[in-house]
């Protein structure tokens, strides 16, 4: 018992002589994570008027109302495909271009540097120069492919849903690239030169030393950079409002743009955050799997 009491109290004393150093952190989380959503829970059980104004509590009445709109279930099925594509397309590029970095050639800074290009620059920008690249009338992407014959005439890539959606695809993959890269390159370089030797000297072939050595090394590189996009791609409203904004309707929308749509046009504000707590929830259930199954921490034998 006496050894026990010491323990806890030895504990107690650790906890309050580490207070002042991580007690700042904790106000800041509880300042910009914390109390944002509590309100934003918060504010989903009232009854907003388009103005703003609390007519009072509303229950659970703003999601009966999310559940009703008849769009809903393929909205959330974009949002599958949206998230789904985006992070395993840019994993999967940023893990050959990672790669081919890791290698020593001429003028390899300059190549990094210029990955960093898309990442540096604002996305509403980078995404409203792919729009009017791809515009039908003076779009110069679709000028070079009616130069080249590919085309008669200016398609409206993003005039439609579908090739909307697909030309958002391609611009979320193009941002997020840099950022995966080199989270994943940073990854490369922490292996041990020694394990790459001792698989050519077991006679394995290049993909066989990338699948079976050099592959579990990157687990806990990969997943960070895969819950990052995930959080980002989700979140990502300025690359769908500029390349599908214009579209009415509902057929390019995910739950993000959704919200936006609840705001904006509707002006239902309540039914918008409650919109916003089940985007919450979708996403921590999404990464919590994640790492459930793919266990980034778990120690890999090299």
């Amino acid at each position: 018992m006496g050894s026990t009491g010491t323990r806890v109290l030895s504990g107690k004393n650790s906890t309050l002589r580490a207070a002042p150093w991580i007690g700042p952190s904790l106000v800041l989380i509880a300042a910009i994570v914390a109390f944002p959503v509590g309100y934003m829970v918060w504010t989903s059980t009232r009854d907003l008027s388009a103005y703003g104004q609390d007519r009072g509590p509303a229950g659970l009445a703003n999601y009966r109302n999310l559940f009703d709109i008849s769009e809903l279930g393929s909205v959330l099925a974009h949002t599958v495909v949206w998230v789904v594509s985006v992070v395993l397309i840019t994993l999967v590029l940023s893990a050959g271009l990672a790669q081919f970095l890791n290698k020593d050639f001429p003028g390899r800074t300059a190549v990094r540097m210029a990955i960093l290009v898309p990442w540096a620059a604002s996305v509403v920008m980078t995404t409203t120069i792919f729009y009017y690249m791809l515009d039908p009338d003076v779009g110069i992407a679709n000028r070079f492919l009616v130069d080249i014959g590919l085309l008669d005439r200016g398609y409206g890539f993003t005039k439609q849903p579908t090739p909307a959606f697909l030309v958002a695809i391609g611009v979320a993959v193009f941002v997020s690239i840099p950022f995966t890269t080199y989270t994943i390159l940073a990854g490369l370089q922490s292996i041990p030169a020694e394990i790459d030797e001792a698989g050519r000297v077991d006679g394995a072939s290049a993909w066989q030393r990338y699948r079976y050595l050099t592959l579990p090394q990157l687990r806990p590189a990969i997943a960070v950079a895969t819950i990052i996009n995930i959080i980002n791609v989700f979140n990502s409203l300025p690359i769908l409002q500029v390349i599908t904004g214009s579209i009415a309707g509902f057929g390019a929308d995910t739950t993000t743009t959704l919200t936006f749509k609840l705001i904006r046009q509707n002006q239902q504000l309540d039914t918008a955050a409650a919109m916003s707590v089940l985007n919450f929830a979708l996403i921590v259930v999404i990464i919590a799997i994640y790492v459930k199954v793919i266990k980034p921490t778990q120690q890999v034998d090299a």
